[in-house]
């Protein structure tokens, strides 16, 4: 399977414009994404609408493709890239990785789980998930909450608290019931990313504010691969601090 690793980057971030060009311990933020991916794929991009990231990625050596300043998702930022770099490189792509440009410390472990699901046919898309560790608060609506099947694949995506602990002390729900964060990193077959990029929004996708449930919605098989190596998204300046706090306390960044 030939694997294509794109990683959206845009500028105008409402939280934290400029996010993907932050300074962590001298490189760009979007720099430390993409020398982890090429550690795990050869094929590797930026995908901007920006010509200020697309000026960085240059300065590092990386690859970049321009795509449109109109996307609501990296998803579908994706799916415009892939259909502009395999006409750019002549190469047809079985498998699609979207590695946000906020996850500078994403693993290349986390990279190959992507794609080891697709030896299955019956998966279009996968993503990750970890346990709530002790300190994290599963209550948290930020921390959007995933339950999964026997055989791995994706029940449902919630900002509430999934499932429902009977009997039991809401207090006590974490250490009776072992509860799972989704973690943002997504791998598609090609063309269940270019069916996806096309589809409405979805009532339950509206009520969640999750775009994955759209997919859900429509049929399609998200295989979720359980980690327990923790990735950092950084959404805030005040993230931007604690991950180059981090950073700097750990020899192999």
């Amino acid at each position: 399977m030939l694997t294509l690793c794109i990683i959206p980057a845009r500028y105008a971030s409402t939280r934290f414009p400029g996010k993907p060009l932050a300074n962590i311990l001298g490189k760009p933020m979007v720099q430390w994404v993409y020398e982890r991916a090429v550690k795990a794929f050869e094929h590797v991009y930026v995908a901007t609408d920006d010509q200020r990231i697309a000026d960085a990625v240059t300065a590092f050596g990386g690859k970049f493709i321009i795509t449109s300043t109109e996307h609501k998702s990296g998803t579908d930022r994706c799916a415009e890239a892939l259909d502009k770099i395999q006409i750019q490189t002549k190469k047809v792509f079985d498998i699609v990785l979207n590695i946000q440009g906020d996850e500078p410390f994403v693993h290349a472990e986390h990279l190959l789980m992507l794609v080891k699901p697709f030896s299955k046919k019956d998966v279009d898309i996968a993503t990750l998930v970890k346990p709530f560790s002790t300190n994290e608060d599963i209550f948290n609506p930020n921390c959007p909450k995933v339950v999964v099947s026997t055989n791995g694949k994706a029940l449902y995506f919630s900002r509430s608290v999934i499932p429902h602990v009977r009997g039991v002390e809401i207090t006590q729900w974490a250490t009776e019931h072992t509860y799972f964060k989704h973690l943002g990193l997504y791998a598609y077959k090609s063309n269940v990313l270019m069916d996806i990029s096309k589809l409405e929004q979805s009532p339950l996708e509206k009520a969640e504010s999750l775009e994955q449930l759209r997919w859900l919605e429509n049929g399609y098989t998200i295989y979720a691969g359980k980690t327990t190596i923790e990735t950092i998204a950084i959404d805030t300046p005040a993230d931007l601090e604690r991950a180059i706090a981090w950073a700097e306390k750990n020899e192999r960044f």
